[in-house]
């Protein structure tokens, strides 16, 4: 459905509801000296990000998990319009190209035109797992391009994968012709949930089917864990590369290289992998970038990467298509690195450096944790020198911690960072998620917050560092 809608008044009512839910000071974050931050817009359900379009007009992505409806508002003069509704959930990404609006939701690309009809250029992605369809992002060469996230934690469907009783006989597909060694993993059989069952499971394929060793796959154009691109109509899709897990974002910077946001496994599953850093990978066509063997550049039968108590992974296939690169920057694992965009002002920062919006963990934890397991992970926007490939803080609670274990009046869940054309940084804050479900988000609590630069001179972020493995020259 399209519409316009300036008198909504159940939004209203939800953003005076949402204003009294959500305690909000930006006296709560830390930034660099001569930055400052204040609130923008709030309000919101569950924004997953924003796009300054060539008219002048600002949109905001809804991703529908609140509500089940996906909806993308134009915010004029404090006031949420309604422009479309009735997407999949969840809707990951809006993006401008020739006019039109292009809409990322789960397992299909959406174009928006600018009469307001619609059309929906490619559809059946295989989105129905863990990780779905990202933003799409336009190379210099006209093409369409946007990643495709994993069915599973690890290549193996298993108890962890909630899809299982909607979606039975999915699980991922290679890009590649690949051999696969014939692992099999004991779980219950959720599937009999009446009946005192065991199963077992192998690798790329469907819960309780088992592999031989040798098996063979074949390689899917829309492949688990790839990076696609097509036209701008969807037609000719390609597989660019793939061997990613959750390659939630990616864009293309002033120099025409093309850079993704892949986030590392977690510790669960029929083959949980601890210690998996979250990666900012250069893309190059034609590689296969690790999963499900390799965590940024380290094969996962590394000691580093078995779980505490628990069992070495092994490897899955039995030869790889090539040795994976590094990243050209890595996060800490729950980092779940996101929306990220190049800085070309000058006045705000250095030259071409990255900020991203760091989401947090998404495993389940409770208030106990707060002494440790959120300690330097997520719930902030990190500067990448692209000179280097080092990450440091550049806005954060100054508790440490997100708003909604604390409730102070800061950085909950980012989730997108866009620059305007006033100059300033625009960062999604996708609102408060429960204390014990932290995928479960609470109405009207979501932000959108603006960052400028209030001195000429620039400073040196708050450190936290991880430097790159391989950087571009």
């Amino acid at each position: 459905m399209y519409h316009r809608n300036k008198n909504d008044n159940t939004h209203s009512n939800n953003l005076a509801e949402g204003m009294k839910n959500r305690y909000l000071n930006p006296e709560d974050i830390y930034l660099p000296p001569g930055y400052s931050i204040e609130v923008f817009a709030q309000g919101l359900n569950t924004p997953s990000g924003l796009l300054f379009t060539s008219a002048g007009d600002l949109l905001i992505a809804d991703t529908g998990y609140i509500t089940g409806n996906p909806v993308i508002y134009r915010y004029v003069d404090n006031e949420f319009i309604v422009l479309a509704d009735g997407f999949h959930v969840p809707l990951l990404g809006i993006t401008e190209f020739e006019d039109k609006i292009y809409v990322a939701h789960r397992a299909t690309v959406t174009i928006i035109y600018p009469n307001g009809t619609r059309s929906d250029i490619i559809t059946g992605l295989p989105s129905y797992g863990d990780y779905s369809n990202s933003k799409v992002a336009f190379g210099p060469n006209g093409k369409m391009y946007f990643g495709q996230g994993t069915a599973t934690n690890s290549g193996v469907v298993g108890i962890d994968n909630l899809w299982i009783n909607q979606h039975p006989f999915f699980h991922d597909y290679p890009g590649s012709y690949i051999m696969i060694n014939g692992q099999n993993f004991e779980t219950p059989n959720i599937l009999l949930p009446n009946v005192e069952d065991v199963t077992l499971t192998g690798a790329f394929s469907p819960f309780s089917v088992s592999n031989l060793s040798f098996e063979t796959r074949k390689g899917h154009i829309r492949a688990s864990g790839g990076i696609l691109r097509s036209n701008p109509d969807g037609s000719d899709l390609e597989l660019v590369a793939w061997g990613f897990r959750s390659p939630s974002y990616l864009k293309f910077d002033e120099a025409e290289r093309l850079f993704v946001a892949n986030t590392g496994y977690d510790v669960r599953g029929s083959r949980p992998i601890a210690n998996a850093p979250d990666e900012f990978q250069f893309v190059t066509p034609g590689l296969w970038y690790g999963w499900p063997d390799y965590a940024a550049g380290e094969p996962v039968t590394a000691s580093v990467f078995t779980p505490e108590g628990g069992i070495q992974p092994e490897f899955l296939l039995v030869s790889h298509p090539n040795i994976p690169p590094k990243p050209f920057a890595m996060f800490p694992p729950n980092a779940t690195i996101i929306g990220f965009d190049f800085n070309y002002n000058t006045n705000f920062g250095p030259y071409g450096d990255v900020y991203i919006a760091e989401f947090g963990s998404v495993r389940p934890r409770t208030i106990l944790d707060i002494d440790g397991s959120y300690h330097g992970v997520g719930h902030r926007v990190s500067r990448i020198d692209m000179s280097t490939g080092e990450v440091n803080t550049f806005a954060i609670n100054k508790s440490g911690f997100p708003s909604y274990l604390t409730r102070e009046g800061g950085l909950n869940r980012p989730s997108d960072v866009v620059f305007g054309p006033d100059g300033a940084m625009y960062v999604v804050d996708m609102g408060l998620n429960t204390v014990e479900t932290p995928n479960v988000f609470l109405p009207n609590t979501g932000v959108i917050w603006r960052i400028t630069r209030t001195t000429e001179r620039v400073y040196h972020q708050y450190p936290r560092k991880h430097i790159a493995s391989n950087n571009l020259s």
